[in-house]
């Protein structure tokens, strides 16, 4: 883990098991949608090199996903709060950059 608390610091360990883990911490399963959002999210940092914060969130898992799983209230559904954090949390990424 990293100085920002529970946000990896060695990305290659990120497992299904490790991002179950650190959802049962926030009492999240990880089922098969919130699981393909990780790796949608996962697949954006090894693009560009950074976390996505919510707008890009919405628009990456739109492209891949589907319009109506890159809606800010369906992501807000499956990871309450802060998505954008919640899901860099989950997918072993660093927390992005603009999220407080």
């Amino acid at each position: 883990m990293t100085a920002e608390k529970d946000y990896l610091d060695n990305l290659p360990i990120w497992s299904i098991k490790t991002a179950n883990q650190l959802a049962a911490a926030d009492g999240i399963d990880i089922d098969e949608n919130r699981l393909q959002i990780l790796l949608v999210a996962r697949e954006f940092y090894n693009r560009y090199g950074f976390s996505p914060s919510m707008r890009p969130l919405c628009k990456v898992v739109s492209e891949n996903l589907g319009s109506e799983k890159g809606r800010s209230i369906y992501l807000n559904q499956l990871f309450p709060g802060s998505p954008a954090k919640l899901v860099a949390k989950l997918a072993g990424l660093p927390k992005p950059k603009n999220c407080i």
